[in-house]
């Protein structure tokens, strides 16, 4: 009977703390939301990112349609680069932006999307977003080398596991593929 009570209190107080604390921090509201993508350019920026992915499937568009009707001229492929740029004016941006709302208003306060907007308005903050790609782009350049180090000492380790895992002798007929297992535990 105790522990019941108890459990009971327990759960009321922990529900009176989550009602003060939605209460002091409320939802950041649609307009918010939409008033820090247009500070942060989120629009123009989706555009931009949307039109280099497709310049990269344009060129690989390019190369299977090569392949699959060999037959095709420069021209015809020159209009299907155009009916694919073309294309990009189609992408429902505005939709988009407008799935991405919740997602915002799960992870941000109306107190958080105010802050925000306030930087992200000021000349610092409009700074930060107009220097941001190439400070990005710069920043993986500069990391590159210490990624691809990594990379190849994981392969290199890959590789010695493999070459230590005995091999079954083949005796013509086929082996179901076993998986590598990393280092076993012990308790």
């Amino acid at each position: 009977m105790k522990t019941r009570r108890l459990i009971l209190v327990l759960l009321l107080a922990c529900l009176v703390a989550h009602s003060q604390h939605l209460a002091s921090n409320p939802e950041a509201s649609r307009d918010q939301i939409m008033k820090l993508f247009e500070v942060m350019h989120i629009r123009q920026q989706m555009r931009s990112v949307m039109e280099g992915v497709m310049k990269q499937q344009s060129s690989i568009v390019r190369e299977t349609l090569k392949k699959r009707y060999p037959q095709m001229t420069n021209e015809e492929m020159a209009q299907m680069d155009d009916f694919i740029l073309e294309s990009m004016k189609d992408l429902p941006v505005d939709g988009m932006l407008d799935d991405m709302i919740p997602v915002y208003q799960k992870h941000l306060t109306r107190p958080d999307v105010d802050a925000m907007i306030a930087f992200y308005a000021s000349p610092t903050g409009q700074k930060l977003m107009q220097e941001m790609p190439a400070m990005t782009s710069e920043g993986i350049q500069a990391a590159y080398p210490r990624m691809q180090q990594q990379m190849d000492k994981v392969m290199q380790r890959v590789e010695e596991r493999i070459e230590q895992k005995p091999r079954p002798k083949n005796d013509g007929t086929p082996k179901p593929q076993g998986t590598i297992k990393g280092p076993q535990r012990t308790t």
